[in-house]
């Protein structure tokens, strides 16, 4: 199979890239070459997707059996990058969010649930990511129509992750060594569930998708069969790195009174009352969605982090800062231990 990746030197598109050559298959890369290098064996196209030029360029190259566009935000974009592609391949594939659906994550969604209503010509400035990426689907469906596959994905984790929220929480960890005795700040309840998914099962499953076919959106998320706590993950963090750390586990409706963000400052953390890994992944499993334990996409990242005798780890830059600094989580134990010490009560006799 031929194939197009728009993107394809980072994460979900590195990943993919990857996936394609192990199975034998040609891929071309489409970006501009600032991000990451590019996966050794892919052909690579440098270019700018907003460049009507450079679009003319890439469909030079085609034809292609699918084109993967792993890093299409704004529809105005994506469709001018449908348009110059549409008479180069049998597929498009959108690689969505789930932040297309407005009503997570407050309530369980489907394949069937309503998405943000969003122009198929909007512009940067015509709703925020969920809603845009809604509009990117839409033009991809009018300006391909009947070839195209939209993927809405669920939180991806996995090596060469480039967001930060895994690798936040393994470095912390990794502070301890093997010997120090290290108090890390855990959140909330050790049994709170999640359902990640590495982003290898998704380039798996997208190849599997292009080759049957497929069409139409599906959510692609971590399934049921391999729902994991926030507790096991940090334990995964501990026993991958080989850390002394030690987990002291903080009332969540403390920190909702202490001005921590969910989610960023405590990675993969979402209070409880939320359902963020409500989702019904049961089309997906159908078609031949499968995920590996978290434990394995755990040790995979820290054996990327560790790589180079840690000269990944040392240069790691991700896209937005991850964690707690210091400082705040110092301040943040010192509030916890006089919030859990009893006040001393006055002496009757005195």
């Amino acid at each position: 199979m031929r194939l197009l990746i728009i993107g394809g030197s980072a994460f979900l598109g590195r990943a993919l890239a990857q996936e394609a050559l192990d199975a034998g298959h040609e891929v071309t890369v489409f970006n501009r070459g600032r991000t990451a290098p590019d996966v050794p064996g892919v052909r690579s196209v440098r270019g700018d997707r907003e460049s009507r030029p450079d679009l003319g360029r890439l469909a030079a190259e085609g034809p292609w059996d699918a084109i993967v566009d792993t890093s299409g935000y704004v529809p105005q974009t994506v469709g001018a990058s449908v348009r110059a592609l549409a008479d180069q391949a049998a597929a498009y594939v959108f690689m969505s969010t789930i932040n297309v659906f407005p009503d997570w994550p407050a309530t369980p969604i489907t394949d069937a649930s309503p998405v943000h209503d969003c122009s198929p010509d909007a512009g940067p400035d015509d709703g925020d990511y969920g809603t845009l990426k809604a509009g990117c689907e839409r033009v991809v469906v009018r300006d391909f129509p009947g070839r195209a596959l939209s993927l809405r994905l669920g939180l991806l984790l996995g090596p060469h992750e480039d967001i930060g929220r895994l690798p936040a929480l393994l470095l912390r960890i990794a502070d301890a060594g093997p010997t120090r005795d290290l108090r890390v700040l855990a959140p909330g309840d050790p049994g709170s569930p999640l359902r990640p998914i590495d982003v290898r099962d998704i380039a798996q499953f997208t190849l599997g998708a292009i080759g049957q076919g497929l069409t139409g959106p599906y959510t692609v998320a971590g399934t049921p069969a391999n729902a994991s706590t926030y507790g096991e993950l940090l334990q995964a963090c501990i026993t991958a790195t080989g850390s002394a750390a030690r987990l002291d586990w903080v009332d969540a409706d403390f920190l909702r009174n202490q001005d921590v963000e969910a989610w960023t400052e405590l990675p993969i953390w979402i209070p409880p009352g939320e359902v963020p890994w409500s989702v019904d992944t049961s089309r997906a499993e159908a078609a031949g969605l499968r995920c590996r334990p978290l434990r394995e996409t755990v040790q995979d990242t820290w054996a990327w982090l560790a790589a180079d005798d840690g000269q990944v780890r040392r240069s790691y830059q991700p896209k937005r800062p991850h964690g707690l600094s210091e400082d705040k989580e110092r301040a943040l134990f010192a509030a916890w231990d006089a919030a859990k010490t009893p006040s001393r009560e006055a002496d009757p006799a005195s």
